[in-house]
């Protein structure tokens, strides 16, 4: 590196360390520490600022699925801002939200037709649970307030959101809460507890109804595959009997896709593989190739029939909401997605980042593998035979002590997560194939390995 670089570069970490207050960072680790600056993205591999390379196996957090470096989708952002720059759509409408609009809802199953966009997945979450609310409301059931999710998701940050979230840790420093948000369990069949069986998971929601009154619960939100916990997928039948139940109890059914939209499950929405249709998407990340930030919530033409006449208003909003220019760049994506066969081809190899990751099961490490599409966990524990844990001190050093300094090191970044068991979660970009999937092994399995002997496992 040249002088005037290094110069760059210190200049760089010193600005990052003084002024920038990184996201769910524990911003005391890097007072005698690099802060990692990444500099450019190309394909499914980025850069840092002394040219390191990496391969992104989580697509900078579940965005970048259509690969780095996406310059066409920037220059059709940049064409749209000499059109017009930026309107709002509070009371106003352009037509590059027009045309999103109705693109999307081509894409949704049902009668998935009403899109109020957001700037982000928080958003989403947060407007669909004030729709749900003011819905019941107009339809005559002021009571129904409360909000069933799943023990150990994440729905978001915003106050709302997070009484859905059902991650303690993330709840408690900023107590108490939004009432109404209740929870059950989720749908690791993989720890499930005696005496419960997968085709049992459903019924949860419905005693829950019943416990809490059903004249008091407004909606159900979950994801099609739960995030947080590492990629709990659903049993067979497990959506449409929830579908039922919220039928049954006149609740709402919102499908948060802040994920699992846009290929990350080989299909534009994660319902659509599982064979469900909710009465709420909350979708972002993808949407734009996470070029421009948007989010999206779509509604059902039964949901928002209540707003659609007299004076009534769903009275929430953002200002950057429907953005021209994000707008722009969504389409551009979309189109991008369907003209390069993504979907067709995360189906086609999806398959085989599975095996690759299977193969790993001859680590002694290496408990369970789960996940669908190309968003993929490996549990990682001290005795697979009896499916024996760490304990929250070990895993801690496992985790953050070593995966997290070893990965980056060996170059592959991806998320060894302790929200719930210890796990490492892969989420390529959806424009990664075979040799990608060797590339990653290449990285992951010697660390795997030697976590597993530093931790005296097997």
């Amino acid at each position: 590196m040249a002088t005037t670089e290094r110069e760059a570069a210190a200049t760089l970490q010193e600005l990052a360390r003084r002024h920038l207050w990184m996201h769910f960072t524990r911003m005391g680790a890097y007072a005698g520490a690099e802060v990692p600056i990444i500099v450019r993205g190309e394909g499914c591999h980025v850069f840092d600022e002394h040219g390191r390379r990496y391969f992104d196996g989580l697509s900078a957090l579940f965005c970048c699925n259509l690969g780095h470096g996406r310059a066409d989708l920037a220059q059709a952002g940049a064409e749209q801002a000499k059109e017009l720059d930026f309107y709002s759509t509070w009371s106003y409408a352009h037509p590059r939200a027009i045309e999103l609009a109705a693109r999307i809802a081509s894409l949704t199953p049902g009668d998935l037709n009403r899109v109020f966009f957001t700037s982000g997945g928080g958003e989403a979450v947060e407007s669909a649970l004030k729709l749900a609310r003011q819905y019941h409301k107009l339809t005559g059931n002021p009571n129904k307030t409360k909000v069933i999710a799943r023990e150990v998701a994440y729905h978001g940050t915003p106050m709302g959101a997070l009484s859905a979230t059902g991650i303690t840790p993330l709840r408690v420093p900023f107590e108490p809460l939004t009432p109404g948000g209740c929870h059950v369990p989720n749908t690791n069949v993989y720890r499930l507890p005696p005496g419960v069986s997968p085709a049992s998971l459903a019924e949860a929601v419905r005693e829950r109804i019943l416990f809490e009154g059903p004249e008091t619960v407004a909606a159900v939100i979950m994801e099609p595959v739960q995030n947080a916990g590492g990629t709990f997928t659903p049993p067979d039948g497990y959506f449409r009997r929830v579908r039922e139940i919220c039928d049954e109890f006149d609740v709402l059914l919102i499908s948060d896709e802040v994920i699992c939209a846009w290929g990350r499950v080989g299909e534009w929405f994660g319902c659509q593989r599982y064979d469900f249709a909710p009465d709420m998407i909350t979708t972002a990340k993808g949407l734009t190739g996470a070029v421009a930030p948007m989010g999206a919530l779509i509604a059902s033409d039964r949901v928002a029939e209540p707003f659609m006449e007299g004076d009534v208003s769903f009275l929430h909003g953002f200002t950057f909401a429907g953005h021209p220019v994000a707008a722009a760049v969504a389409l551009a994506a979309i189109d991008a997605y369907e003209q390069e066969g993504i979907l067709e081809h995360v189906r086609e190899h999806e398959g085989r980042l599975r095996a690759m990751l299977e193969s790993l099961r001859d680590l002694p490490i290496v408990g369970d593998v789960r996940g669908a599409g190309y968003f993929q966990s490996i549990e990682l524990v001290r005795d697979r035979d009896e499916k024996t844990t760490f304990s929250a001190k070990e895993a801690a050093v496992l985790l953050h002590g070593f995966l997290d300094v070893e990965l980056h090191r060996a170059g592959l970044i991806c998320r060894a997560d302790d929200r719930g068991d210890p796990v490492v979660q892969l989420s390529p970009p959806l424009i990664a194939g075979p040799q990608e999937f060797e590339e990653i092994e290449g990285m992951l399995r010697p660390v795997l390995a030697e976590a597993g002997r530093r931790m005296r496992v097997g």
